[in-house]
């Protein structure tokens, strides 16, 4: 019997090396595969000015084999989203890591003032999401909390920010979307997660028909990287459910 198949998309100026602490929990039981967005990592093509969510994940769904379980980081929780929605022949289950839904005007202004920032002055940035992910006291260690900066400050800055309004604004664009996902659905985000908060999840969760949620305390932005055991333990238990085995 084959192994079932996961695909990790990473979130707006990653690469696929923030799986690297996940992984651990899921390989060799699982076949992983980490896809990375227009512009990011090992992908040599920029991304180009005026990118759209529905570029991103062509681009993605040429990669993915049918009856994947997709599960998607930040922006890439927006990607996965619009390829369940799409072309739900790819996607065994949808699973959305600390994703944003539906901005409320007050979550929408916060984002475009960091996007108006990023135009500005990209190193500082890169600082500010830093500290954002891994405040003073964070459990993670100095070396991988380097390993991200590096990651991030390695970025095309025209790219990322081509990604970057994607990731701004498309929850605006999927929102409408989401009643229509039929694939099985489950939401995860930190109990901290200032930008993708637990109230995103929820409402991403009562969007899509049949989806669940859950908060992992004491949690930020990065739980992949931070709380790799608990994201991984709870990715399988819901890819295991009886319903979502192919």
């Amino acid at each position: 019997m084959s192994r079932v198949r996961i695909a990790l998309i990473h979130g707006v100026g990653l690469d696929g090396s923030m799986w690297r602490p996940l992984r651990e929990f899921l390989e060799p039981e699982y076949d992983v595969q980490i896809l990375e967005l227009l512009g990011h990592g090992r992908r040599e093509q920029p991304a180009p000015e005026g990118l759209t969510l529905q570029d991103l994940a062509a681009d993605v769904a040429e990669r993915l084999e049918p009856g994947t379980h997709v599960v998607g980081f930040s922006l890439g929780a927006l990607v996965a989203q619009h390829l369940a929605r799409f072309r739900p022949d790819l996607v065994a289950s949808l699973v959305s890591v600390g994703s944003v839904c539906a901005r409320t005007a007050e979550e929408h202004a916060a984002v475009m003032k960091r996007l108006a920032a990023a135009q500005s002055d990209f190193p500082a940035t890169v600082e500010a999401s830093i500290r954002r992910w891994y405040p003073e006291g964070s459990s993670v260690p100095a070396e991988m909390v380097e390993a991200t900066r590096e990651v991030l400050l390695r970025n095309d800055p025209k790219s990322f920010l081509a990604c970057y309004r994607v990731f701004a604004t498309a929850d605006a664009e999927i929102a409408p979307e989401l009643s229509r996902i039929t694939v099985p659905s489950y939401a995860v985000t930190g109990e901290l997660d200032p930008g993708s908060t637990p109230e995103m999840s929820a409402r991403l969760a009562a969007a899509i028909p049949g989806s669940t949620y859950s908060v992992i305390s004491g949690a930020r932005h990065m739980m992949p990287v931070e709380r790799p055991q608990e994201l991984a333990t709870a990715l399988i238990a819901f890819i295991k459910e009886p319903s979502h085995v192919h």
